[in-house]
Parts: C-alpha cells; sequence; structure tokens
C-alpha cells in the first residue's frame, strides 16, 4: 500500500512538473504564431501523417499562412504564403539562415562538414565561395556544356537502343544515370553508371535511402533527450548509406592523389586533368588548414546528393504531366522542332532563352510537384518578431512550397497542369518570386540552380523532340499514377514506364 502511494505521489508530481513547464514555456511564447493547441508530450505530432505537405497546408487553411506547431520539445513555424515566405527569407534572411539538422543527417558526422546543414558562418561561406567559383559559375558551366551534351548524347542513344527493341524507358532512372555521369564527369573526369548494367543503382540506392530517411518523423528530432538511444535505428541506417557513398569518393580521391605523387615524382611536376577534383585538391595542396580532405569528400558527399536525386524526380515528373496531356506535349515539341530547323541540329543551351513554352513546362511542373516540398528546413538564430508575432531562437522554420503551389488565392485551376499561365507574366524560380521558390530564396538558395536548369531544359527538350511516348500498363495517359513517396524530395510512388516510338 505504501508503494502504491509513493507511485501515485511521483506520478502526480511529474504531472504536476510538466503542467507548470508548459505553462511557463506557453507564456513566454504567448505571442507565437496561431496554431493548433498541442498535446502534453506529443504536442501536435499526431497531425502531421505520412504526408505532411498535405496535413500542414489543411491546417494552415484554418489557422493561416503564419503557424505555429509544437512537435514535440521543438517549436516549428509554418509558412504557407509567398508573403510570409518573403518575410523570412528575405527581409528577416539572416535571422532564418540556420539550419534545423534532422537526426539522420548526423550521419557519418555530415553535418560538420556540408554546405547544407552549416550555419551560415564563416565555414559555410567559404564552401560557398569554392562551389561559386570552381563549380556553377556562368564561366564554369559554359566550359563543361561539351561535356553535358556527350551525355546526354549517350542518354539519346540508350533511347534509341529502347526504341529499337520496342523496350519501356524507366524515365526517373535514366534521368538518374545521366544526371549522375554528368556530375562524375564534371567532378572526376569518369562515369560513375552505365544504362544497361546496375552499376547504378547502389548509388542511387544509398542517395534516395538518404533523401527517404529525411523525411521520415524520428523521434531524436521532436525529443533531443533521446538522441543517443537511436531507438528507430535510422541514424545508423543513415550512417550505412552515407559511409556507402563516402567509400566511393574516398576511392576517386585516393587514385587521383597517387596518380598526382606518381607524375611528379616521374615527371617532377603532377599531372592534372583540371577538372573539379583536381581543383580542389590544388586548394587542398596550398592549405590543408583551410581546406581539408574530410572538406572535400563531404562537398562532394552534399552536391551528388542534392544534384542526382532532385533533377531525375523533376524530369520524370515533367514527363509524367506531359503524356497525361498529349496537346501540351505536342506545342512543346513544335516550339523545339522549329528552332532545331527541322532536326538539322541538336539543342544547345544557348537555346534555352527561345523556348519560352518549355520553359513555361518546367515551372508549372515545379509548382505542381516541387522536389523538395519544404525546402531544406531553416532554423531562427534568436527571438524575432514577424507579422506581429514572435518566433523564438531555435524554432524551426518550414516553408511549404508545396501548399503555395495549390493556393487557389495564387493559381487558377491550382491542381490543372498548365503552362500558359506562366507565358504572360515574369515569374522564375531564381529567388525572387516568392509563389515560385522551389530552389529555396536568399542566401540558402541552392547553389547548383544555374546548373539544374540548363540540364532540365536540354534533357527534356531532347526527350520530346524525336520520340512519341507510350505508357506502359495503363489504358490512358490520364490514368497514370500519380501517387507520392514523402522524404526530403517528392517521388513518384510507381515509377514512370514509357516506350519510346520514333517520329
Amino acid at each position: 500500500m505504501e508503494d502504491q502511494t509513493f507511485f501515485l505521489f511521483l506520478l502526480l508530481s511529474c504531472l504536476f512538473a510538466f503542467i507548470y513547464t508548459f505553462t511557463i514555456s506557453h507564456r513566454r511564447h504567448s505571442r507565437l504564431p496561431p496554431g493548433p493547441y498541442p498535446f502534453p508530450i506529443i504536442g501536435n505530432l499526431l497531425k502531421v501523417g505520412n504526408n505532411p505537405h498535405r496535413s500542414l497546408a489543411i491546417l494552415s487553411k484554418q489557422y493561416g499562412p503564419l503557424m505555429s506547431l509544437k512537435l514535440g520539445s521543438k517549436t516549428t513555424i509554418v509558412l504557407s504564403s509567398p508573403d510570409i515566405a518573403k518575410e523570412f527569407f528575405h527581409t528577416h534572411d539572416i535571422s532564418f539562415s540556420s539550419r534545423s539538422v534532422p537526426d539522420t543527417v548526423r550521419a557519418a558526422d555530415h553535418h560538420k562538414f556540408s554546405m547544407v546543414w552549416l550555419p551560415a558562418g564563416d565555414q559555410w561561406r567559404k564552401l560557398r565561395k569554392i562551389t561559386k567559383e570552381y563549380m556553377f559559375s556562368v564561366q564554369q558551366l559554359d566550359a563543361s556544356e561539351l561535356l553535358r551534351q556527350e551525355k546526354v548524347q549517350e542518354f539519346l542513344n540508350h533511347v534509341n537502343r529502347c526504341c529499337t527493341n520496342e523496350e519501356a524507358v524507366n524515365i526517373g532512372a535514366a534521368a538518374f544515370t545521366t544526371t549522375l555521369n554528368i556530375l562524375s564527369n564534371f567532378m572526376f573526369s569518369r562515369d560513375f553508371a552505365q544504362y544497361d548494367s546496375m552499376s547504378s543503382q547502389g548509388f542511387k540506392d544509398a542517395v534516395c535511402g538518404l533523401m527517404e530517411l529525411g523525411g521520415k518523423l524520428n523521434l531524436p528530432d521532436f525529443f533531443p533527450i533521446l538522441k543517443s538511444l537511436d531507438l528507430q535505428g535510422l541514424r545508423r541506417e543513415g550512417t550505412v548509406y552515407a559511409n556507402k557513398l563516402l567509400s566511393i569518393f574516398d576511392k576517386v580521391i585516393n587514385e587521383r592523389l597517387q596518380s598526382r605523387r606518381t607524375s611528379s615524382s616521374h615527371n617532377g611536376d603532377s599531372t592534372t586533368k583540371n577538372d573539379v577534383l583536381d581543383l580542389l585538391l590544388n586548394l587542398n595542396q596550398n592549405d590543408e588548414s583551410e581546406f581539408s580532405l574530410n572538406d572535400i569528400r563531404h562537398l562532394f558527399l552534399a552536391l551528388f546528393i542534392a544534384g542526382t536525386d532532385t533533377t531525375s524526380i523533376t524530369l520524370e515528373w515533367v514527363m509524367t504531366e506531359l503524356i497525361r496531356n498529349p496537346e501540351k506535349m505536342e506545342i512543346a515539341r513544335f516550339e523545339v522542332m522549329k528552332l532545331m530547323q527541322n532536326n538539322k541540329r541538336s539543342i544547345q543551351e544557348s537555346d534555352i532563352s527561345q523556348l519560352t513554352y518549355l520553359q513555361a513546362v518546367i515551372k508549372e511542373t515545379l509548382r505542381l510537384h516541387p522536389p523538395g516540398p519544404f525546402l531544406i528546413p531553416h532554423q531562427a538564430i534568436n527571438d524575432i518578431e514577424v507579422k506581429g508575432y514572435i518566433v523564438p531562437k531555435n524554432a524551426q522554420i518550414l516553408c511549404n512550397i508545396w501548399a503555395i503551389g495549390q493556393d487557389p488565392n495564387i493559381w487558377l485551376d491550382p491542381q490543372v497542369f498548365r503552362p500558359e499561365r506562366f507565358l504572360d507574366v515574369e515569374i522564375d524560380y531564381k529567388g525572387h518570386n516568392f509563389e515560385l521558390i522551389p530552389f529555396g530564396a536568399g542566401r540558402r538558395i541552392c547553389p547548383g540552380l544555374n546548373l539544374a536548369n540548363r540540364m532540365l531544359h536540354v534533357l527534356l527538350s531532347s526527350l520530346i523532340h524525336k520520340f512519341d511516348w507510350k505508357v506502359v500498363g495503363y489504358t490512358r495517359p490520364q490514368d497514370i499514377d500519380m501517387g507520392e513517396k514523402f522524404g526530403i524530395t517528392l517521388q513518384k510512388t510507381i515509377p514512370l514506364m514509357a516506350i519510346p516510338v520514333k517520329r
């Protein structure tokens, strides 16, 4: 009896302590943006569901475009309108330039070295400067165009073989192989994959696995006290994926270092390929403390994860929409054929500016199917007032760009695929028009935006220029499954399989 009384007293004491702490916390943040009242301990976690971009879009209709949630012990602010997004990523950009780091990203200590997850400090600025100077400047992209043309031609050769054999093309997988080889040749002067083998599958599984893990509800993200336990095993799983990719980069880096040493000992000077790896190794050689080999390997990890999955997913979605809307496909194809002067030459990156309808098709796809429905989560550096509310220090910031793209107050018939809506308006996705920011905005905007822009337009125009597409597994193109699989990126649940038919 005494034991029961003691445990009852202990339980009541804990409950009182929780209520007191919760009340004090609630008073401290009484000027938080509106949101659903949180349950004890778990907060609003039950309202998130398997498709958070959709469930939070529904909640924002009730509580407004600036909404607060309590996800476990983490305060989360959800933005669901262009005006609010502009407040956060333009007016108060510095205050929200930090990152909320998911526990799975801590695998292999990636968050300590990654340009994507580092706070916006000196190390982050150094990495941004390096990527801009050595990879994504206009001069560097222009200089590497021939390489991309070669890889796009290999892509078309694969499609031609499938056409001849009347075989279906897995659009997403083929686009992933192409994107992977473009990046691997740009970085390392070598292919990482072939179309007619499973050689890229391991790399793709690791990338997609990390993306999917990043979108899962993981207890340590909401209850930091549980971080050391890893109860769901997600960080362990993420470590396996991250180490698999890092080992690939380690092998390439070590081979290059050995080649440079051998060449130097024989010739007195190291032979270089003048690719990105060589440029980065030169930086490392100049000052190891300023830019280490570990910095290089984690930079490659961040770039390959961000650059392969998102581009291939977007191309798969845009081809899905065009196949489902054959009249839009024909308009886009006619524009490409007219510019290509009746098939006399292939598409070049300098042609993109003249393909206004194709640009509209890409924009419309990114509106309907943004590759990252919440972008990468931001974090508040300090307490700051926005629209009369207080956003507290360390609050996680989620910008629901999927919800913005579905808002009928912004877009007429938002669920309809209608590229024409972009023909008579000056809207792009380069971070200035906040109704369309699939690559982010402000100082944390995706540094590879210009490369992705070139690749998407050239790959798409190449696929529709000389081929019709017959979808596999459906009586009508309009019946194609449009199911989504949520992660850091928004993938198709069922891959698009289509047979190319020569025009």
